[in-house]
This record gives structure tokens, C-alpha cells and sequence, in this order.
């Protein structure tokens, strides 16, 4: 019965932005949504900001990246698993309400990646830098290099791996698995073993002045082949904004998200009249229509925001929520509803 109550409380918590923008005209912000769980610090971080009449979206989506940049962890940051030869590199990218945006890709030694993607965007004519030049114009523009040593979890994530060298980056066991580990129903995909294996986190937000923006930061899959690059700092894959339709965002599989221009295509389906939800389902169709058997083994998930204020989410597979938060200390976590049941 409680856990009945809480899957009704947590359905039900979905439902007011929605009909209270609808109903009467009223454009819901501040709002950051953010995928996982996890975002619930990362939108703390990014409301108080927002929080600020002129505070704008950039900066609160910025800020929310970088606070789990600094935190230690599986799949974000320099504390983030390796690739398959042992170094853990970055990706990131970011876009505001005037369709600037930068990003950064296989960077390597540099803290917080989402900053670097931010001067990308203001200081140079381009989108995406790569390597060695993304690390050089951190460098030149006043970011430090840090030890190239991985963090403890990392380090014993990468021994345990070492052990098989098994690439299985595809397998989505969130729900069932973590339920069995009693680690709570909700996280990134995880090995066969419990360890995580990737994640993004992804951000879009609304300010006071009706401008979005939205932020993408990862480490990629664990033990990933050296020099593969996801779609999280691909500028209409693992995010895309259009400041007069919304903001949208995603996590998962990333080649399969590039494959149809996820985050872009979302946007699309908004600009066409659809709901937030009804958009990101849309697009995991388009997704799983490609390969049905195979998208059963992996997982994407899409959140989007509208510039009402609504937002929506949709994934491939279950296991995939996304947090919300309007004001500081509100933020909450709402599981989002799947392709495969």
C-alpha cells in the first residue's frame, strides 16, 4: 500500500504546472528540470540564481553543471569513470536564448568542463572544440590543469573492470537491478556487477524573464573506447534550445540520440503544438521504431520545457526520472513514463 501511495503521490506531482498554465494563461518561473535525481542539488544550485529577478537562465544552468562537476561521482567530472585505457575525459556543451552555444569534447585535466564550453561560445567563432585544442584554450584562458589521477571509486571501478574487460554499455538494468541491490528505485544504468555505468546530467531552466537556456555535462561511459565522444556536448543532440518554442535535454545511449537529433527533434514537435511529454514520446518512438529488439537493451530518456513553463518527459525504457524545482527548496523527483513497460 505504500508503495502504491507513493508511485500515486509522485504521478499526481506532475500534474500542476501543466493545468495551471493551461487553464489560465500564466507562464510557470523560475523553473530548472534536470535529468536523474541527481539534478535535485544541481537545480538547488541553479535556482538561486533564478531565484534573482534578473538572474538569468545561462548562468543558473552553468552554475547547476558545475556544482556536480565538483562533486565525486560516476559519470560526471574529473571524478567520473575512465575510458578502456584508464583517463577520464569530459564532455559538455551549452546554449542560451540567443541560439549562441559552445561546447567541449574528449577534454582531459579540466575541472569544470561547462565553463570551457561557456568561453567557447562567447570567445571564439565556433561550437566545439576537441582534445588537445579544447585543453589548450582552457589553459590560455585561465583554467588550471589538474592531476591526471583518478578518484578512489574510479580507480577501484577500473581494477574491477580490468579483472573481464567486458564493453557493455548498452545493458538497461536500472530498475530491477537497484531494487535487488537496495540502493532505491531510482539511478543511472549500472554493470552487471552494481557499479554505475554512464550518465549525463542535463539541465534546461526558464527565468523571470521568460529566456531559456540549457547545459550538458558528462564523463560518458565507463570504460568507453579512448576517444569516443557521446551527445551530450553536441549542439542538437544531447541539447538543443529555441528560446521562442523551449528548451530540451537528454540522457542515455548517446549514439542512439544522435542518430535522430534528439534533442532538436523534441524542439521540433513542441514548435508543432505538442505537449513537452507528448514531444519526448514522439521522438523514443521515432528511436525505438529504428531497431524495437535492440532498444530494448538500452536506455534514452528526453526532458523537455516548454516556454509556458510545462515541462514533460519520456523515455526508451523505465528506470529514467528527471527532477524539477521552482523555488529554493522545492525541488522534486518525478519518474517518467517509458516506451517499454
Amino acid at each position: 500500500m505504500n508503495n502504491r501511495r507513493s508511485f500515486l503521490s509522485k504521478a499526481l506531482l506532475a500534474l500542476p504546472v501543466l493545468s495551471t498554465s493551461r487553464l489560465f494563461g500564466q507562464v510557470r518561473k523560475p523553473i530548472v528540470v534536470s535529468t536523474w535525481d541527481s539534478g535535485i542539488p544541481v537545480n538547488e544550485a541553479a535556482i538561486q540564481v533564478l531565484k534573482n529577478k534578473d538572474g538569468r537562465a545561462l548562468d543558473a544552468v552553468e552554475q547547476g553543471a558545475r556544482y556536480i562537476e565538483d562533486q565525486v561521482n560516476c559519470c560526471v567530472g574529473l571524478g567520473g569513470n575512465p575510458d578502456r585505457d584508464g583517463y577520464v575525459t569530459l564532455d559538455a556543451c551549452i546554449m542560451d536564448e540567443k541560439m549562441n552555444c559552445g561546447g567541449v569534447a574528449f577534454l582531459e585535466d579540466i575541472k569544470h568542463p561547462i565553463s570551457v564550453a561557456r568561453k567557447v561560445m562567447e570567445n571564439t567563432p565556433h561550437v566545439l572544440l576537441v582534445g588537445e585544442g579544447a585543453r589548450d584554450f582552457a589553459l590560455k584562458n585561465g583554467f588550471k590543469a589538474e592531476p591526471k589521477k583518478l578518484s578512489d571509486d574510479a580507480e577501484k571501478a577500473y581494477r574491477e573492470w580490468l579483472k573481464t574487460s567486458e564493453y557493455k554499455p548498452v545493458k538497461n538494468i536500472e530498475l530491477e537491478q537497484n531494487k535487488a541491490l537496495k540502493n532505491g528505485p531510482f539511478a543511472p544504468n549500472r554493470f552487471e556487477d552494481g557499479s554505475f555505468n554512464h550518465d549525463t546530467m542535463g539541465l534546461v531552466a526558464l527565468d523571470q524573464a521568460g529566456n531559456l537556456s540549457g547545459a550538458c555535462t558528462t564523463s560518458g561511459m565507463g570504460f568507453k573506447l579512448r576517444g569516443r565522444v557521446g551527445d551530450s556536448p553536441i549542439i542538437g543532440a544531447g541539447l538543443y534550445v529555441d528560446n521562442q518554442v523551449g528548451a530540451v535535454t537528454s540522457s542515455g545511449q548517446g549514439e542512439e540520440v544522435i542518430r535522430i537529433a534528439g534533442s532538436h527533434l523534441v524542439v521540433e514537435f513542441m514548435r508543432q503544438g505538442k505537449s513537452p511529454e507528448t514531444a519526448c514520446r514522439l521522438a523514443v518512438e521515432r528511436l525505438v521504431k529504428i531497431n524495437p529488439e535492440k532498444a530494448k537493451d538500452y536506455q534514452v530518456g528526453f526532458i523537455a520545457l516548454n516556454k509556458q513553463g510545462e515541462y514533460g518527459s519520456y523515455a526508451v525504457n523505465p528506470g529514467f526520472v528527471f527532477s524539477v524545482t521552482t523555488e529554493p527548496g522545492n525541488g522534486r523527483v518525478i519518474q517518467t513514463k517509458s516506451y517499454f513497460k
